[in-house]
């Protein structure tokens, strides 16, 4: 092979690797949990259909791994409505195998009358909670606290555990929305009654390797962060921020912040400042996380009551900026906006999202609005600047796109997509 061949061979490998280095989305919002993966190169943001497939109702995103992708829909289970997980084949969409999680009577309030379609936003109902891919094995919590583990396989279940039953757990309105959150061999999620509210699993078998705190859950998924060079995982409760030592449950800090109704929207992390918001009133906040010698403090630095507010949409980070969408039953008119995450300032904000999702790839936004459509857009806080829009779904669009393997993954409550970036 001559120098000049092998040269060129060289670089169309190193720029296909460049391209395809972000591979699966296994966990709920990503590879890295924050929604965030390293830039594409050479992008064209074609958003071409490869297939479209009925996904039924709910609000469950998309993993995938292994050439497959999953979700949770509502399907008939011997009669009855049922959260079930689905495979389908992500390159083609075609359904592999499905697994019965959980009977759900309703997903409304509590028992009370309605649920999460009311007539403003038409968006139905059906679970809310994204499955996690992990060495092989697939892990959800239900609507009801039920965890489980499945072969990625076939579905076939591994093991189970009850969080109402083995932790006297209470549920909230609207029920469980949050996702797995696994670190090593932990599986962490909250929901259990006083004294055992967070609890770590052992992802392998399901025994209890350790619960704590008072806490009552809310509809947040926990996050992994390291701050001062402490490897922990931050809940947000309705007492507030609650970080504790993933693999021992030991608490670090906590910081307090309002509850109002429902606080969905994950943490986002940025060095050592913590922000989180709520809707129905509440608003956003940030911490300066300091430690000494052991011991931490969590202190307020800034506060915007009723404003800023992520409704269940979780920014995402760059360069020290938040891009999402701040706003609160602003359906198919609220904004995708840009905010300081270390002063609270508005940058830009742009309407017409609604409450639908992000994530980041490299300086690009990959925004979904709630009427379906995909929206690109530069991740700078100087102005909104708009890539590409393209409408792609039918229904009401709440559930988080995905970008794997150069396709983006996303659904509504009635379908789900597969788009080819090139």
């Amino acid at each position: 092979m001559t120098r000049t061949h092998l040269t060129t061979v060289l670089g169309l490998a190193l720029a296909t690797t460049a391209f395809s280095a972000p591979t699966d989305w296994p966990n709920f919002r990503g590879p890295n949990r924050n929604g965030v993966i390293p830039a594409l190169k050479d992008v064209k943001w074609s958003l071409k259909e490869v297939w479209k497939q009925p996904t039924q109702t709910g609000f469950s995103s998309f993993s995938v791994a292994d050439g497959k992708a999953y979700t949770l829909v509502v399907a008939e289970v011997d009669g009855n409505p049922g959260e079930t997980l689905v495979c389908l084949d992500a390159s083609s969409g075609k359904t592999l195998w499905q697994t019965s999680m959980t009977l759900v009577a309703k997903y409304g309030n509590a028992g009370k009358d309605g649920d999460a379609g009311t007539p403003d936003n038409n968006g139905g109902d059906g679970p809310r909670s994204t499955p996690v891919i992990d060495g092989g094995k697939v892990y959800v919590i239900d609507t009801n606290l039920g965890v489980h583990c499945v072969n990625a396989a076939d579905g076939k279940k591994v093991w189970e555990h009850d969080t109402m039953k083995e932790h006297n757990g209470k549920p909230i309105p609207w029920m469980n929305a949050a996702s797995p959150l696994i670190d090593g061999d932990i599986l962490l999620l909250a929901g259990g009654g006083q004294g055992e509210a967070l609890i770590g699993l052992n992802k392998n078998t399901g025994a209890v390797v350790w619960k704590g705190q008072d806490d009552k859950m809310t509809h947040a998924t926990p996050i992994l962060a390291d701050i001062h060079g402490v490897h922990q995982a931050i809940f947000f409760t309705q007492t507030g921020l609650v970080s504790v030592d993933p693999q021992k449950g030991d608490l670090l800090w906590r910081a307090e912040f309002p509850y109002k109704v429902s606080t969905a929207a994950s943490p986002v992390v940025f060095e050592d400042i913590v922000y989180c918001s709520a809707g129905y009133g509440v608003g956003a906040g940030a911490f300066k996380i300091s430690k000494s010698g052991s011991g931490f403090e969590a202190k307020q630095i800034w506060r915007r009551e009723n404003q800023c507010m992520n409704h269940w949409s979780t920014p995402v980070l760059k360069d020290g900026y938040l891009y999402g969408m701040f706003s609160f039953k602003e359906y198919g008119s609220g904004p995708l906006a840009c905010v300081d995450i270390r002063t609270g300032e508005d940058k830009w904000a742009e309407k017409g999202f609604g409450p639908g999702q992000v994530i980041l790839a490299g300086d690009k936004i990959i925004a979904t609005s709630d009427k379906g459509e995909i929206v690109i857009v530069e991740a700078k806080p100087g102005k909104y600047t708009e890539v590409k829009r393209k409408d792609v779904l039918d229904g009401k669009v709440w559930s988080y796109p995905i970008l794997a393997n150069g396709k983006i993954y996303a659904r509504s409550t009635k379908e789900g997509v597969c788009l080819d970036l090139n």
